[in-house]
């Protein structure tokens, strides 16, 4: 990845460098967020340069982040998209303080931008059923392939590049469970299905009669090669277009209605959140209001006064 550096601009000096080999190799931060913390910032330089011709940390105050915020806002930038921004300063103020290079981290000053509610899309249980019994997926290795990605998404709550990080030995046979690496180089494990092991045995066996395969990743394309987050992507998406007018149609769907599904059928809350390797439970109550939606419809339908 390029490294942004501009002659005198000691804001982005080596320390910047510095900055984001911590966010690769300490924080165990995916490459797309590396590059979104990179952009951001290379932003926030641009805006100092051009606005105030300032070239230092130390005086910078959230005077001036507010006025960047502003700008954003005229913009047309959403609200998600400035927190994301506001998110990569302050990471990179605290890094700095943690060198001594500047004594406070002005953005803690600044108030996060108010998010509309955005409910998870999940896909009904007669979809999935459908999905994973019923469609017709492609001949040969690369749909044995397509449906395992779909399976394993759902079958496991994963997100998209933890399912493409999946070694060939993180499945471990004689636990019926799933070891995964997730954000933050956080370790979590799940329980499969007997059902989806054999799956899995029968999928190995044919990756290694192709001519070239990746011992190492679970999941490879028909070519042999390990498997990549757009292609998991576009497979997702084709075969969910298959099966639902939503209009979201992402890998994401499947995490959603792996945690909806599990929520419906009486799993406890926190238990959802250790599956799916949430850090605090405030981000997996947003099923609950799935969950409440169910009830009361239920009620509706079936109570004397609903």
């Amino acid at each position: 990845m390029r490294i942004f550096t501009v002659a005198g601009f000691t804001m982005f000096n080596e320390r910047f460098t510095d900055f984001i080999h911590y966010l690769k190799f300490e924080k165990r931060y995916s490459p797309n967020t590396i590059i979104a913390y990179h952009k951001d910032l290379e932003q926030f330089r641009t805006f100092l340069d051009e606005e105030y011709a300032l070239k230092e940390l130390k005086p910078i105050t959230h005077f001036h982040i507010r006025t960047w915020l502003a700008g954003m806002k005229t913009g047309k930038q959403t609200p998600r998209t400035i927190n994301r921004k506001l998110s990569s300063l302050s990471a990179y103020y605290k890094y700095m303080q943690r060198l001594g290079i500047v004594e406070k981290n002005p953005v803690r000053q600044l108030h996060a931008q108010k998010l509309p509610e955005r409910l998870p899309v999940y896909l009904k249980e007669s979809e999935t059923q459908f999905l994973l019994e019923e469609l017709q997926f492609e001949e040969g290795f690369k749909g044995f392939t397509d449906r395992l990605i779909c399976e394993l998404l759902y079958a496991t709550g994963m997100r998209r590049n933890e399912l493409v990080q999946l070694k060939e030995n993180d499945i471990e046979w004689g636990l019926n469970q799933v070891r995964i690496l997730g954000k933050g180089n956080k370790e979590r494990l799940v329980p499969v299905s007997p059902v989806l092991l054999d799956t899995l045995r029968d999928y190995l066996a044919e990756k290694h009669k192709l001519e070239k395969y990746d011992d190492n990743y679970l999941l490879n394309t028909d070519t042999g090669t390990p498997l990549y987050a757009v292609y998991v992507y576009r497979t997702v998406t084709k075969y969910l277009g298959a099966i639902t007018t939503m209009k979201k149609k992402s890998p994401h769907v499947l995490r959603h209605t792996f945690a909806t599904h599990l929520l419906n059928n009486g799993a406890n809350i926190q238990a959802i959140k250790d599956l799916l390797g949430h850090s605090s439970l405030a981000a997996t109550q947003i099923y609950t209001h799935n969950n409440i939606d169910k009830l009361k419809e239920i009620h509706r339908q079936n109570h004397p006064r609903g």
